[in-house]
């Protein structure tokens, strides 16, 4: 059976493709760097995290990138030999009024960007400039060789519909740019919030797969077909084919942005993006995740779900392929590669070099101190995706602070807006001291903080959280006070369910997830540096009171 979701944790807007008997997906990082997440898998059931692919300054730049910008909803596609991977860098957001898209700002800025690779794992090219008209851009390869690029039309005019359809336009291989006449082929149906294009060949017919509704509760798959790729586009009977809209019992929410792949024996699953909310809040700290289920091509010619429901599943059956299990990752990094370990990204800048270092202190992961947590620019962050409703995470860090204005510790980080940090710090009254700042995104307080907790100089300081659903608690342990016990833990409980989605500030958006990881700043200038010795993250079982473990 599969569990779905395939790939917890921060995992949207999936695009599949399979090669031979392997199976890829692209995943969405927005600003987190590097871009795009590749797993892969060879059953459809058992997933490893593979590549990212734009680990470059000509692929991929995002200093300055406002929160949920950057790389949005990548294509990922096999043909003539090579990788083609699709994918857009949001520069700019915009202000809006209200929440969500139907509070869509007038004037964004999308660009569309093309690279290629013989192999998934790189090296990939500089990228192609496409266009900057729409967002979700996929490549369609027709089966006379020739190639369309369809994405989502944005309207900033106003009264228009800022989801103004789906358009296709030819790109030429030979001459690395769009040709020919761009055309609205899909206007969308009343569900309005038309995006997430995918083309299909089939039988003589063009399936068109969008999603509608909005990434949100309303979220769907709907399909169209036509003889022609540039319509007109008949609706599916249902014209929904997949959501959990009006479905409050469905355990995965939010279903839609959909891709399809067949296997060798021609059966066709879906991937599509949903979210588990919190059973006590109704919010999804785990971001918009990637399921899998079966769907079955009727004898009208159409697809549905294999049990005809249309609603997403937690499990569901599996291909008949040979098991392939992978080596699970481990539970503690202790920092002595030279690269960071593969589920660690930092923020925006493609210089890594200006936040960390590796080889600075061996068997240790150094950050620089440089902006304020939030800062959109260059921010020593390292985190890891959350990808359980509960977790424990510690680490270790070695840091002498001198100034209020320098700071490092453990943070449970959803943006710049929204986090509880557990830091170490210093001022001229209580000395070193260790305290946390909660970013909460929809108070009328933003910013609190707790009371200090004054530290020993020169020993490093434990720090720990543990999370159970909306309950977020933090402990420290001073070094030496032995791996058998000590932690010492805050008497706040601090609200785990503001790392999500749903927890907003109107007119914000918010399409990622929440992190765990560890940050540095120094304000004052200095480049004071903290020095981390380890880093441990462990799923566990829900527990009511974790500081007992």
């Amino acid at each position: 059976m599969i569990q779905n979701p395939i790939l917890p944790g921060f995992n949207p807007d999936p695009s599949i493709v399979r090669v031979g008997d392997d199976y890829y997906i692209a995943t969405s990082t927005f600003e987190w760097y590097p871009g795009v997440q590749i797993h892969h898998s060879r059953d459809l059931v058992n997933w490893r995290l593979l590549a990212r692919p734009l680990t470059r300054a000509s692929q991929l730049n995002m200093l300055g990138a406002p929160d949920s910008c950057g790389v949005w909803a990548p294509c990922l596609t096999y043909a003539d030999g090579l990788f083609w991977l699709i994918y857009t860098d949001v520069k700019r957001y915009g202000r809006t009024s209200t929440g969500g898209a139907t509070g869509s700002a007038s004037l964004r800025d999308f660009h569309n960007y093309l690279v290629t690779s013989p192999a998934i794992e790189g090296p990939w090219s500089d990228p192609v400039y496409l266009n900057s008209s729409g967002f979700d851009p996929s490549l369609f390869h027709d089966d006379d060789g020739r190639k369309y690029l369809l994405n989502q039309l944005w309207d900033h005019r106003p009264g228009s519909n800022r989801f103004n359809g789906i358009v296709a336009q030819e790109y030429s291989v030979a001459d690395r740019r769009l040709v020919g006449q761009r055309r609205n082929i899909f206007p969308g149906t009343a569900h309005g919030l038309t995006e997430a294009p995918h083309l299909y060949r089939r039988n003589g017919w063009y399936y068109l797969l969008t999603a509608e509704g909005g990434t949100g509760w309303n979220h769907g798959v709907t399909m169209a077909r036509s003889r022609d790729l540039h319509g007109p586009y008949e609706l599916h009977p249902d014209v929904t084919i997949l959501t959990a809209r009006n479905r409050p019992d469905a355990a995965l929410q939010r279903a839609g942005h959909a891709d399809l792949v067949d296997t060798p024996d021609g059966r066709t699953y879906m991937v599509y993006l949903c979210g588990r909310p919190l059973r006590n809040r109704g919010t999804c700290t785990l971001g918009r995740e990637t399921a899998i289920q079966p769907v079955v091509w009727g004898d009208d010619g159409w697809l549905r779900t294999a049990d005809g429901q249309g609603t997403p599943q937690l499990q569901a059956a599996a291909p008949a392929l040979a098991e392939h299990r992978f080596a699970a990752a481990p539970a503690r990094e202790e920092f002595d590669a030279p690269e960071l370990p593969v589920d660690f990204q930092w923020l925006r800048t493609p210089w890594p070099e200006e936040l960390l270092s590796l080889a600075a202190r061996p068997g240790h992961l150094r950050l620089f101190g440089r902006e304020s947590l939030g800062g959109q620019f260059r921010q020593a962050l390292v985190a890891r995706r959350q990808q359980s409703h509960c977790y424990s995470a510690s680490t270790v860090v070695d840091f002498e602070p001198e100034h209020y204005q320098q700071q490092a510790g453990l943070v449970c980080y959803y943006n710049g807006a929204k986090f509880h940090y557990l830091y170490i710090t210093h001022d001229e009254t209580i000395g070193r001291h260790l305290r946390v700042m909660t970013s909460l995104p929809n108070h009328v307080q933003t910013d609190t903080f707790t009371a200090p907790v004054p530290l020993p100089p020169n020993v490093p300081v434990h720090l720990r959280v543990e999370v159970d659903e909306e309950r977020l608690y933090f402990g420290y342990r001073i070094d030496g006070d032995g791996d058998g016990g000590g932690w010492q833990w805050l008497p706040q409980q601090f609200d785990a369910s503001i790392l999500s989605d749903e927890a907003n500030a109107p007119g914000q958006p918010n399409f990622t997830g929440a992190f765990v990881g560890m940050a540095c700043q120094d304000m004052s200038g200095a480049g004071l540096h903290a020095d981390f010795d380890y880093f441990e993250y462990r799923e566990r079982p829900y527990s009511i009171d974790p500081r007992r473990t």
